[in-house]
């Protein structure tokens, strides 16, 4: 094994390779519900916390008959706000990106904005920013993901499946890459 990357291998390198594989298959689930669990502490003005929110949006898209895929990404959708609350789209696409559709990876890194038909223009922005994705072939995926799960998805009250009933999608997800990251 080399104690520098100028002298590495082919055969160093497969064996990182195999190695960071078996920890990814391993160890990534369980990352992801930790960190899901963490945004129990995040409430940032809402009536629901962060978590209840995830919840809540997942709930949704798994009562709506969504894919294992479409119910993670609404699952996992705000997860980047344990990082950065403005740049917590892009945060959380690129933690599903290995993981899930391309039109899934760009409507989670652009949920925002498909959120700001909601509520910009109380905040001095055009309300309109998902138009200029219109032509985009995500853009159906971005306003199912927003306008069925994501905005209603805000009532304390809401009887949302357990954090732990999600385990098993979680786990199928992130368990196998769709693409190479």
């Amino acid at each position: 094994m080399f104690t520098t990357m100028l002298e590495g291998t082919r055969d160093d390198w497969g064996q990182i390779a195999k190695a960071h594989m078996e920890h990814q298959v391993s160890a990534a689930p369980q990352q992801i519900m930790e960190s899901l669990r963490r945004l129990e502490t995040i409430e940032v003005g809402f009536g629901a916390n962060q978590l209840q929110h995830s919840l809540m949006t997942a709930t949704l898209a798994r009562r709506d008959g969504a894919s294992d895929e479409e119910i993670v990404a609404a699952l996992c959708h705000d997860i980047g706000k344990l990082m950065s609350i403005p740049n917590h789209g892009p945060i959380a696409a690129e933690i599903l990106k290995p993981y899930v559709s391309e039109d899934l990876y760009h409507a989670v890194k652009w949920h925002q904005d498909f959120q700001g038909k909601y509520y910009y223009e109380y905040l001095g922005k055009p309300a309109d920013m998902r138009e200029r994705f219109r032509q985009e072939p995500w853009f159906a995926t971005a306003e199912k993901l927003v306008d069925r799960w994501d905005a209603p998805a805000f009532d304390p009250a809401y009887d949302s499946d357990s954090l732990e009933s999600f385990e098993p999608e979680v786990t199928r997800v992130f368990s196998r890459p769709v693409r190479a990251y």
